[in-house]
């Protein structure tokens, strides 16, 4: 590997073309108008153009994205997160061109790409799941028999899905039928797959996620993250490890989320995101993330591993440079999403110019960005312009220095929801970590919590 695409933008192209630079890689950024010359493109070696502002004709236009590939001459390609990351088809057209993939093997995206089959893969490798359907749902089945079965209230849930979007909540038998003829609209417009199933719904339950890494071969977990923190399926605030999970639970959910990369010779990192049950002391499989995390950070700092290192290199056909004896978690690293968004106006998105910035700095602090002065923030993408990450040796000390450094955050000429983080991670039961994944919408939005 020599020469390196990466077919994304912002800060994960940012990460990404540092790595790439650290192991002495050439780096090309395929670029749309709108990022030509954003910050990404000034750090690349080159820049070769996939098309308009639009993603639809950029960033998720298979052919412009090939064409472009060829054109630059690279020999491996990386595909960030979001966009094409997780698109099977886009991983086999890269490969059928004699260029090497970083991540997981096609078959093995398209695997766990549907959450039907990822649910049967999980069940198959002795994975806890929550009680549900075994298959797709048939419209014209009895479902009131299997949703009775199962238990009020249920989830419907798009198999195509994830990163919580097309998911309906069903608390009466009344409701099922209207539901599930909105989940399957919304599947099929959202992802072109109107296919769902049926799941229970756990109230006030935590998102914990296991970072995994593969070699093809071996297999090795990195620990868990805890993702609760998260306002209408989008999270907000990561940390790492997840705080307050039983040691015979986090046991059990490490070594379950490696058996099932094993199950299917995972390759590159991988995520395995299960839904932690407090009542029940119980951590459930919801689906498996084959590419890279926004939040990976969180696990770099803990671990002291490079995440997108080792898929660089594991790409590359080298083998896993760490046995699972040698990885171990120190501290505690917590995350803080940094979005170009007004939320005086319900967060709506804030694109412009950034006319200046300052970032936080000082021990234990890292900024992963996107935007420098000058940068400007487009209207076609999705708002998060930084992370903002802060490690300290427990909990309560991650949390101090995480609150000093989202303070210290000074962006002018677009609005951010720096204001609002800040009061995340000042809230009383975060600070006590009592909080679960319906905290932020119902307890703390902006008017109640202050944030401007």
């Amino acid at each position: 590997m020599k020469r390196l695409f990466i077919a994304n933008r912002g800060e994960i192209a940012v990460r990404i073309i540092r790595t790439a630079h650290d192991l002495g890689l050439e780096t090309v950024l395929g670029a749309s108008e709108a990022d030509h010359e954003g910050y990404a493109a000034q750090l690349s070696d080159r820049v070769v153009a996939i098309g308009p502002e639009q993603a639809c004709q950029s960033y998720l236009n298979v052919p412009a994205m090939v064409e472009a590939i060829e054109r630059s001459g690279a020999d491996a390609v990386h595909p960030g997160y979001g966009f094409l990351s997780e698109d099977p088809t886009f991983a086999r057209t890269v490969e059928a061109l004699g260029v090497t993939w970083v991540g997981p093997r096609p078959d093995t995206i398209a695997l766990m790409g549907n959450n039907v089959s990822a649910r049967a893969a999980a069940v198959a490798a002795d994975v806890p799941v929550l009680p549900g359907s075994a298959a797709a749902i048939d419209p014209d089945a009895d479902l009131e028999e299997q949703a009775a079965h199962i238990g009020y209230p249920v989830f419907i849930k798009a198999a195509a899905g994830g990163d919580g979007r097309g998911i309906r909540i069903v608390p009466t038998p009344d409701r099922l039928r209207p539901e599930l003829r909105v989940a399957m609209a919304e599947a099929s417009a959202a992802f072109g797959d109107p296919t769902v199933y049926l799941e229970r719904y756990v109230d006030a339950a935590r998102h914990v996620e296991v970072q995994i890494l593969g070699d093809g071969r071996d297999v090795v977990h990195l620990f868990d993250r805890d993702c609760t923190l998260q306002r209408r399926g989008r999270k907000i605030v990561e940390e790492a490890p997840a705080p307050g999970l039983p040691d015979a639970v986090r046991t059990d959910m490490l070594a379950a989320a490696v058996r099932l990369g094993q199950s299917c010779d995972y390759r590159g990192v991988g995520t395995v995101e299960f839904l932690y049950d407090r009542g029940r002391e119980a951590a459930y499989f919801i689906e498996m993330t084959t590419r890279l995390q926004v939040e990976h950070p969180v696990t770099e700092m803990v671990t002291g591993i490079d995440l997108v290192r080792q898929q660089l290199l594991i790409a590359d056909g080298q083998r896993l440079g760490v046995a699972q004896h040698q990885v171990t978690c120190t501290g505690h690293a917590i995350e803080a999403r940094i979005n170009a968004e007004n939320t005086a106006v319900g967060f709506a998105p804030s694109p412009g110019t950034v006319r200046d910035v300052r970032w936080p700095g000082g021990p234990g602090v890292r900024v992963d960005d996107g935007v420098t002065t000058g940068s400007v923030v487009s209207p076609y993408y999705d708002t998060l312009i930084a992370k903002v990450v802060a490690w300290d040796s427990h909990r309560d000390a991650a949390l101090h220095r995480a609150r000093r450094a989202v303070s210290e955050i000074r962006v002018d000429g677009i609005s951010t929801t720096s204001s609002y983080v800040h009061s995340v991670l000042t809230h009383p039961r975060v600070q006590a970590n009592d909080h679960d994944t319906g905290f932020l919408e119902h307890y703390a939005e902006p008017e109640r919590i202050g944030a401007r």
